[in-house]
């Protein structure tokens, strides 16, 4: 005992002779290696913890398999025991005349009428215009064309007939020449008496007659001739110029050399032809889908009678090029059609007389058969309790699966979880059972997904759609679609930090129901003629429920959180907001608590992401760790600014030990009040653990010694604990722990530091503080690391500026 006190001694005065906050947190260091020093073995100490989570206790299995079988097998309640494909036991004979309708043939045969309804069209005039536009537009290209090559004929047929205009616009250059030299010979009897190499076309009969025709009308006017020539000419330069024309836009428009072939009044006929045609076809109409060769005969049929002969390859080849389908579905028309199309098909009766059997014993029992008993009362109708049991053992393996997962992924849910789970779980079969055609999986996917992970969200989604697909009658495409939703958005829940996002999530959501829904209706009704704009019209219906469905639990998320004592990424944000009350309360009345809080964060928060532990919880959990220092903000060194210290006026070692211990408890008072959760709550005594108040200590076996009173003990002045129960809490101990030694560092290396914080850390691991963290012993040389990292980023080098400098700068201010 003397070396302790001659230990302690030199400590007690320097503790009392300091005046800033440096002196302190350097005594604090020392008072740990201290103990270090004094005790060479670990001790263990007897100190109250946190009650751990007991095993799954049975009755929550038995209360969630009774009710979700109870729930989802109400269809084996009121089971006929003689249903359709049964044999009948015996034989049944009509105790009466009946004529009972069989209302399931007539639902179905009412759908089906409905879904295959013929769809009512109607015309699109916007886009008739439209193809109107083209027809005019290509027209008009075609006329431009013609008008650039020169009419035809160019001159008087009295001079030269058609066809010989016709060729001479449209013969090679070499004949042209050739026919020239020939007009202007004296001689045109005997071209073989001329001196001339002759072309091949010379036995061309057109060749010959072009020739004539120009040597007549040579004879006739000699000077004429001439101007006939330069009109040739010109008319063979203008076709030359609109036939490159054509060629170089021949993929923009269906036009071939037939059309410059014309003559002006049968292209004036084929417009008018064409033109008619067009507005013939599309007043009555082309439906979507229509093939091809169908359309083509169409505006076949339509030019035979509009169009002439040598132009009807144009115009068909331009009308089906340009016509498409100008008619788009009527969704009210076809809906009323296909309603009174299921409203007029009467019911399906089936009747039986008095005496007539309706079913031999040994026979199947069809749906006539099975209308007929089930209306006497004979269809032997009750609760099918093996269909039941065997239910019942299913969602047991149901629920054994959900328990599998969550001890791999989430092993630490309390009670109130399972009852939350449980609840939102019995959600989906209770709408189907009033009717909803919507399921609520989009909903349980966000809220467990964001409560509890991804993991656990998907297995819930899958569990509940695989149950109560089996179980209970519901349209798969719907059920499917749901659980696409609820997939997706427990799925990507537990990854967003804000309520915006997981309100984008929720259109995400509706969308991805929205197109399962449309592929599934598609796919399945194909054979039956479901027509497509009705299966999207449903489609987008589904789609507008999963996102109301996502506003939903958008909504409830925050009560249920407050409710159900949640943590969730986004409520740690919102909790790690400075503007929160508490934290600006702590800023403004303990501000250096506040600034201490703030770098025991950044050490938490490295670490904590460097073992891959829950950084938003150590976050949060940090900045309220020491909000109970507001009761007595001065009584603790960092927010006595210099001042008198209030524990050397008090003098009494024991009252001082009580005020540190109190912002424990008095932390947790304000905590409870302010409604934070108790994953928040825990880092509060937590952090502390069962440590020593060791400044007090000493000086109180000190003053014991001096003035012979009892021994102190040593539970007096150690904090009630618990020890850290996670390895959050336990990275926070560690954290406020080097906190005060690192900023008391000045001018020392890395290594310096680092040989310090591991001194301090393995003082709380021998101290036994981390022994229910889960934080190994192999961890503490790592978490050093980093806590030496972030000291050397908040402690960097800065420029010494010169004396000049700061005097300029005094000087600009």
């Amino acid at each position: 005992m003397k070396t302790l006190h001659s230990l302690t001694q030199p400590l007690t005065k320097l503790r009392r002779k300091s005046e800033n906050l440096r002196a302190w947190l350097s005594l604090r260091v020392a008072n740990s290696l201290l103990r270090d020093n004094l005790s060479a073995e670990p001790k263990r100490y007897d100190w109250p913890k946190r009650r751990k989570s007991k095993s799954r206790p049975p009755m929550i299995w038995a209360v969630a398999v009774i009710s979700l079988t109870s729930v989802m097998g109400n269809r084996y309640y009121n089971q006929p025991g003689l249903d359709v494909g049964t044999i009948a036991p015996e034989k049944v004979i009509a105790p009466q005349d009946a004529d009972v309708e069989d209302k399931k043939t007539t639902e179905e045969k009412r759908k089906e009428a409905s879904t295959g309804i013929v769809p009512v069209l109607m015309l699109d005039e916007s886009v008739t215009e439209e193809i109107q536009e083209k027809l005019d537009e290509s027209l008009s290209y075609a006329e431009e064309l013609r008008e650039s090559s020169g009419s035809l004929p160019f001159v008087n047929t009295a001079i030269l007939t058609d066809a010989t205009q016709k060729y001479l616009r449209e013969s090679e250059e070499l004949e042209w020449h050739s026919i020239q030299s020939f007009a202007k010979s004296d001689t045109s009897d005997n071209f073989t008496e001329q001196q001339w190499e002759l072309p091949e076309q010379v036995e061309d009969p057109i060749f010959i007659q072009a020739v004539n025709e120009l040597q007549n009308y040579r004879q006739l006017s000699s000077r004429e001739f001439s101007q006939l020539i330069d009109q040739i000419s010109q008319a063979r330069e203008d076709y030359q110029q609109a036939l490159r024309q054509l060629l170089e836009y021949d993929s923009e428009h269906p036009y071939d050399i037939s059309l410059l072939e014309l003559s002006d009044e049968v292209w004036l006929e084929t417009v008018s032809g064409i033109s008619t045609a067009s507005q013939r076809i599309l007043a009555q109409g082309i439906p979507p889908g229509l093939p091809d060769d169908i359309l083509a005969k169409a505006v076949q049929a339509q030019v035979n009678t509009l169009v002439p002969s040598e132009a009807e390859s144009i115009a068909i080849e331009l009308l089906s090029g340009i016509l498409q389908p100008n008619l788009q579905p009527d969704p009210e028309q076809t809906k009323l059609r296909a309603e009174q199309a299921a409203q007029q098909l009467p019911p399906v009766m089936v009747s039986v007389e008095k005496g007539e059997v309706i079913v031999e014993a040994g026979e199947e029992i069809t749906q006539e058969d099975f209308v007929l008993l089930d209306h006497f009362g004979e269809s032997q109708r009750g609760i099918n309790w093996p269909a039941l049991i065997g239910f019942g053992s299913l969602v047991t393996g149901a629920t054994g699966i959900f328990f599998l997962v969550e001890r791999r992924v989430h092993p630490s849910l309390r009670r109130r979880d399972h009852i939350l789970v449980f609840l939102l779980s019995l959600t989906t079969p209770v709408l189907v059972i009033f009717g909803v055609p919507f399921t609520s999986l989009p909903a349980i996917g966000l809220l467990v997904g964001s409560f509890y992970g991804s993991s656990l969200g998907v297995t819930v989604v899958g569990l509940l759609t695989g149950l109560v697909g089996f179980s209970m009658e519901f349209s798969w495409e719907a059920l499917l679609s749901g659980a696409a939703g609820g997939v997706l958005g427990s799925w990507l829940a537990a990854r967003l930090r804000s309520r915006e996002e997981l309100a984008l999530l929720g259109g995400a959501v509706g969308l991805t129901q929205a197109s399962v829904h449309l592929i599934l209706n598609l796919i399945i009704s194909a054979a039956a003629g479901l027509i497509w704009y009705t299966a999207l019209q449903s489609a987008v219906l589904y789609g507008l429920a999963g996102l109301s469905w996502s506003i939903v639990a958008l909504g409830v998320s925050p009560y249920l959180e407050r409710l159900f004592d949640l943590v969730t990424p986004i409520r740690l944000a919102e909790l790690s907001n400075p503007n929160r009350t508490l934290l600006k309360r702590l800023a403004t009345q303990a501000p250096g608590t506040f600034q201490h809080t703030m770098f025991v964060a950044s050490l938490a928060e490295a670490a904590a992401r460097e073992l891959h532990c829950n950084v938003e919880l150590v976050r949060a959990g940090t900045l309220y760790h020491d909000i109970g220092k507001m009761h007595d903000p001065l009584g603790f060194i960092e927010n006595q600014m210099g001042g008198p210290n209030k524990h050397d006026e008090i003098n009494d070692p024991s009252k001082s030990a009580q005020i540190i211990k109190k912002h424990v408890s008095e932390g947790l008072v304000m905590a409870r009040r302010h409604g934070l959760p108790q994953a928040i709550r825990d880092f509060i005594p937590e952090h502390q653990g069962t440590l020593l108040i060791s400044y007090f200590y000493f000086q109180a076996q000190q003053q014991s010694e001096q003035e012979g009173l009892p021994p102190v003990l040593e539970a007096d002045f150690r904090y009630d604990g618990p020890i850290p129960q996670s390895r959050e809490t336990g990275i926070v101990m560690l954290a406020d722990a080097c906190e005060a030694a690192l900023r008391s560092l000045q001018d020392v290396t890395p290594e310096t530091a680092f040989s310090m914080v591991k001194k301090i850390l393995k003082a709380r691991w021998q101290d036994n503080q981390l022994l229910d963290s889960g934080i190994t012993r192999e961890e503490l040389p790592i978490i050093a690391e980093v806590f030496v990292r972030v000291w050397q980023q908040c402690n960097h080098k800065r420029i010494v500026y010169p004396k000049a400098a700061l005097n300029y700068q005094s000087s600009v201010k």
